[in-house]
């Protein structure tokens, strides 16, 4: 494997233990890569403004970590440049029409922007999402919030739904507006542009750099990783990792439990 310029991170069940840290051995080689003068940024379904404003310095990676490409491709911040790109949101109507399709299921809807999470009713779902992202949420007037194009719309309810909600997509449609969905986590089931994906995402973020997907070196493990990992010039899955994205893999690392990203990382890039 040639050096890469740049490593990209899914962040949950990745770069995040399960208990949502990131371990000190996995800090210990992202200090010694970023020393080394290779670029880090992190690719993943949460979006810029809580990550950039609040979860890096929970994380302690507030120092390390260069672009963050966040929902899930949509959003682009250069943090050593304050560059700030955004790509394709999905129109508002689509949006209500999605909310109005599964309104009538065990489920809630939650939009990220601006750092927070929005919703249409508080209720457990919420909550839960807002306590694992460790991102605040807020109830809104859809009928007011929903007056202009958002990057993308979560479902969200209980593992135990998720069949339910992923067979009710199944029926949705529209003519007039595109719209591309994908399980994300047990909990999350997401509708955003077809156009948007994480390499879509990378690519935006590099191309200023002069690099292309070839010279990435990227780490994920869900279903919504399958892309980068495929594409990029070398693509990382974890252990933990779905089938899908790692049989596109050119490399399986150990769990996000025991430090896959390290020795990845100590392995064959330093």
């Amino acid at each position: 494997m040639n050096k890469p310029k740049i490593l990209f991170f899914d962040v949950d069940g990745t770069l995040l233990t399960s208990e949502g840290i990131v371990s000190e051995k996995t800090l210990e080689s992202l200090r010694n890569a970023h020393d080394a003068g290779i670029l880090l940024g992190l690719s993943t379904g949460r979006d810029v403004n809580s990550v950039r404003d609040t979860l890096l310095k929970e994380w302690k990676i507030d120092d390390l970590i260069d672009i963050i490409v966040g929902t899930g491709g949509a959003e682009v911040c250069d943090l050593n440049w304050n560059r700030h790109k955004d790509a394709y949101p999905l129109d508002d109507q689509l949006i209500r029409e999605i909310i109005k399709h599964f309104e009538d299921m065990d489920v809630n809807f939650a939009i990220p922007y601006d750092g927070i999470l929005y919703a249409p009713k508080d209720d457990e779902h919420i909550r839960m999402l807002s306590k694992a992202d460790h991102v605040p949420y807020k109830v809104a007037d859809f009928d007011e919030f929903l007056s202009k194009p958002k990057p993308k719309v979560m479902i969200v309810c209980a593992p135990e739904t998720m069949d339910a909600v992923v067979e009710r997509a199944r029926t949705f449609t529209n003519d007039q507006y595109k719209s591309a969905s994908l399980k994300t986590a047990s909990v999350l089931y997401e509708y955003m542009d077809p156009r948007i994906s994480k390499p879509l995402g990378i690519q935006m973020a590099i191309e200023p750099f002069g690099m292309t997907l070839e010279d990435a070196c990227v780490f994920g493990d869900a279903d919504n990783d399958h892309d980068m990992v495929l594409q990029a010039g070398c693509g990382v899955a974890m252990a933990n990792g779905s089938e899908l994205t790692k049989s596109v893999a050119d490399y399986i690392t150990l769990d996000n439990d025991h430090d896959g990203i390290a020795e990845f990382i100590n392995q064959f890039v330093l």
